[in-house]
């Protein structure tokens, strides 16, 4: 056997280029098919493994896949937004106590999620650097969004323009970063945490004015003053950063009822209250949808499992195919190397011992495709969860 190998390897070292070829020509399916499969079922698992830690996702009326990933992954926006008094109403049933969350805007393209300190101990995330959201324009940063954004606490971290051609709409706001969670590995690792004030403040539904009381003020900011009333006009500038001197002139405009959130998320202490729940928003007139967050997600893994389904027949061409390569390059290298089997044959070796040096070689050539496809699945699985 030690005969064997020398000739096999000095064989494939002889013929670099065309080893090089047969490694990385098997390499690159085996990677592919075995990617693929794994990276499929990791999102599999992360999707689920979500979903059980949320059992219960409420929202308005519209498609039930917008909402659970709206509400579970901060993404896209629900078309029809709840209002404090739904959570209000939620609430008294007494089955399950209500996390808001409401999700419209971004900072620096990362989510900016309004909520309640109710989601933290939901989520079970702690603060890691810094402290706690303790006041408007504050902010907490996830792991992976602080990394990227290079903040941490005492940092000011901009909201960005829903319209850059709306004149008319809501001003970008600085936001305090007063902390920084630890890391979670889920989607919360990705998002701007604020209480449900400052996102209405990025709304437009609350904000503050400069002092127009003064005699210094301008003429064409003011619709009317009087010696006991002064009546501001639009054109008066909205404060875009919280600070001391100006947080007690912010202001919410609007019966607080009526403020919106875009999703809730009813955390029932037990199965039967989650159903008593369901129960209670089950009727047609309803404006109120309540969905299973695990259900509403299989049933989306069941969309992607179809899609799987196609790329595993194309693996098994792949795999045919691959097959058919290997033998007609076998085959064309057999008839090349015809005066090198033959002179094996003159020098004393046996028929068999020129298939099982083909062989050898034909079986190193795959061990080194394995080890290539193997650190590239490696290196594909560590870089998964940034991608």
């Amino acid at each position: 056997m030690g005969s064997l190998f020398f000739l096999a390897g000095q064989s494939l070292r002889h013929r670099r280029g065309q080893t090089a070829v047969l490694v990385f020509g098997l390499a690159v399916p085996i990677y592919l098919v075995l990617a693929v499969n794994g990276l499929v079922l990791r999102y599999q698992d992360s999707l689920v493994r979500r979903a059980e830690a949320t059992p219960l996702v409420a929202g308005g009326p519209g498609s039930r896949f917008d909402l659970v990933l709206h509400a579970l992954y901060f993404r896209g926006r629900v078309p029809h937004p709840l209002k404090m008094a739904d959570l209000a109403a939620m609430r008294e049933t007494g089955y399950a106590l209500p996390i808001p969350l409401h999700v419209r805007h971004t900072a620096r393209r990362f989510p900016v999620v309004g909520t309640t300190l109710d989601y933290f101990a939901f989520r079970r995330l702690e603060v890691a650097v810094g402290g706690q959201l303790l006041q408007l324009g504050d902010c907490v940063l996830g792991a992976a969004a602080a990394a990227e954004l290079r903040l941490g606490p005492g940092g000011r971290l901009p909201t960005d323009p829903d319209n850059l051609f709306d004149l008319a709409g809501s001003y970008p706001v600085k936001l305090l970063v007063r902390g920084v969670l630890s890391s979670a590995g889920t989607p919360d690792d990705r998002a701007v945490f604020v209480d449900l004030k400052t996102a209405w403040l990025l709304d437009g539904l609350c904000h503050g004015h400069a002092d127009v009381t003064g005699t210094n003020t301008e003429a064409a900011l003011l619709l009317a003053r009087t010696a006991t009333n002064v009546t501001a006009g639009a054109a008066v500038p909205e404060d875009t950063e919280v600070t001391p001197g100006n947080i007690a002139s912010f202001h919410l405009h609007g019966d607080p009822a009526d403020l919106p959130v875009s999703a809730v998320l009813p955390v029932a202490p037990d199965a039967r209250s989650a159903t008593l729940l369901r129960g209670r928003y089950q009727a047609p007139e309803s404006t109120v949808q309540i969905l299973a967050a695990r259900g509403v997600v299989e049933e989306l893994l069941g969309l992607v499992l179809r899609i799987k389904r196609f790329f595993d027949a194309n693996a098994l061409l792949v795999a045919v195919s691959t097959g058919l390569f290997l033998i007609l390059v076998v085959l064309l290298s057999l008839r090349l190397r015809r005066a090198e089997m033959e002179t094996l044959f003159r020098i004393g070796c046996a028929r068999g011992f020129t298939v099982r040096l083909v062989g050898l070689e034909l079986g190193l050539v795959a061990s080194m495709a394995l080890l290539v496809a193997g650190a590239g699945i490696a290196i594909t699985f560590a870089l998964a969860p940034a991608w």
